[in-house]
């Protein structure tokens, strides 16, 4: 059973290549995808037991076991997958490939369902390459020259990234409790002390290359170029989930390596905590800043993901229960928010034709229904009450003062506080200033957005403010992995 929401997208997505009816395409694409969306949170929500697909020696094995944190990852998936194809429809109505745009659209959701149900390291790097190469097609998808070279940028970067995270797997294969070295993720970690006994130099070391490597798909520095170079060119769906969506594979392999391998109690007070936190903070710092700078609209929108990502890994890296909390809660608000962002920017962009700030300093009055529904996003994205951003923010900076990690206890608070005025500061002016343009700008028609547009903004923005003010069914899912992994 837990096979199907993996299966399920792949096979559908492949018959998709051959479907010539608009219609049928359609609805064949939205039913595979709310079906393999039911099945996963049900399938995760039930507690199941695991499958091995296939077992290579021991401790080499490809299993599937949705655990805490991977039915957090799967549920996130499947609440927005469906909303993201939604607005797909009328966006790429008039584009080429629209077969083979679906297919691979489609196809990446078992990918992400599989990645999040990955019981051991083996199945995650798997499912991890897999999510690679399924989603370049995504970014190249116009077939331009712009688009193939920052396909190969994504590809290149992905693939370092992805090698330096397969280093740690040759090493931690000698230092595993379980019988043929590490063969399952446990909450905690995973490290027989023993074995690792004189060997901490090289262990912390083999973690801070892997989560600088697994940090390339989260946007960490210094491998956070694809992130700027794919966005701008890949379609408006698909630079949503990207940044709302696939970001986060990188963020659930941190954690998985974090907590689940090496273990907080091993890793507190380490080198690679401190050096952790200096990237991390430091990609808050300049992402905000060059997003702030930023002309291209969908390109500013990309710089604000490797700024808004890294609070999450800023959180992992606390290596606290309040830090985790945070970061999850991060994770499921920047996801919302931002994929409510990229949608707008889609949006914008389809009705107007154009791609740069400026072109949209009106866009309030043409359009006021979208650029409301992109404000609620702003808002999140900032950290306002009452909208999820300012829940999870709140709890990273309280963690962070209350996380044995010395100087940055101030630091990290004070850099945060200063990454969501600079978001104010070059989200704002669209959101907000475009309803109240120059006097000297020309009075224009308004425009009129496709109803499923509207939809998908329309929930998500619903989301920010619900979860914001409710955030029960979040924290439903966190406290599990919390009490996993600290007791």
């Amino acid at each position: 059973m837990l096979l199907i929401p993996v299966l399920l997208p792949l096979l559908g997505g492949l018959v998709l290549f051959f479907l010539k009816d608009e219609k049928v395409r359609r609805v064949f694409g939205m039913t595979i995808v709310l079906v393999a969306s039911v099945c996963a949170g049900a399938m995760c929500l039930s507690n199941p037991g695991g499958i091995t697909l296939l077992t290579v020696s021991p401790g080499l094995a490809v299993t599937l076991r949705p655990d805490g944190l991977g039915t957090f990852f799967v549920c996130l998936v499947a609440v927005i997958w469906p909303l993201a194809l939604c607005f797909a429809y009328p966006y790429m109505a008039h584009a080429g490939g629209q077969a083979r745009f679906y297919g691979f659209f489609v196809g990446t959701q078992g990918v992400l369902f599989g990645l999040g149900m990955s019981a051991n390291l083996m199945t995650l790097y798997l499912f991890y390459e897999l999510m690679t190469l399924i989603t370049l097609p995504l970014v190249i998808h116009d077939r331009s020259r712009e688009a193939m070279r920052a396909g190969m940028q994504y590809l290149g970067y992905s693939v370092f990234g992805a090698g330096l995270g397969l280093f740690g797997f040759f090493v931690l294969g000698q230092y595993g409790a379980q019988a043929g070295g590490i063969a399952e993720f446990v909450p905690g970690g995973a490290l027989d002390m023993a074995k690792a006994s004189g060997h901490e130099t090289l262990l912390v070391a083999t973690y801070l290359v892997m989560m600088v490597g697994f940090g390339c798909k989260a946007g960490l520095l210094p491998l956070q170029a694809w992130l700027t170079a794919a966005h701008p060119v890949a379609p408006a769906p698909a630079s949503a989930v990207l940044s709302g969506l696939i970001t986060k594979g990188g963020v659930l392999a941190a954690i998985r390596v974090t907590y689940y391998l090496f273990g907080p109690v091993f890793l507190q007070g380490s080198f690679a905590q401190t050096a952790l936190l200096i990237l991390t903070l430091s990609t808050v710092f300049v992402g905000s800043m060059l997003a702030l700078k930023e002309k291209v609209l969908k390109k500013r929108m990309a710089y604000s993901t490797v700024s808004q990502v890294s609070y999450v890994l800023f959180g992992v890296v606390l290596l606290t229960p309040g830090g985790l909390e945070g970061a999850m809660l991060q994770v499921v608000f920047h996801a919302l928010a931002k994929d409510l962002l990229f949608l707008g920017c889609g949006a914008f962009i389809f009705a107007v034709g154009k791609t740069r700030v400026e072109d949209f300093s009106d866009i309030g009055r043409r359009m006021p229904v979208t650029t409301a529904l992109f404000l609620c996003g702003a808002l999140s994205l900032v950290g306002i009450p009452p909208f999820g951003g300012f829940v999870s923010k709140w709890g990273l900076a309280v963690s962070a003062l209350e996380a044995p990690v010395g100087v940055f206890s101030v630091i990290g608070p004070a850099v945060l506080l200063v990454s969501a005025l600079l978001t104010a500061g070059y989200l704002f002016p669209i959101g907000i200033g475009s309803f109240f343009p120059s006097k000297k700008a020309p009075v224009q028609e308004k425009l009129q957005e496709p109803l499923l547009m509207l939809l998908p903004m329309g929930i998500l923005a619903a989301l920010c403010l619900a979860l914001g003010l409710f955030p029960a069914p979040i924290t439903a899912l966190t406290g599990p992995v919390l009490g996993a992994i600290f007791g």
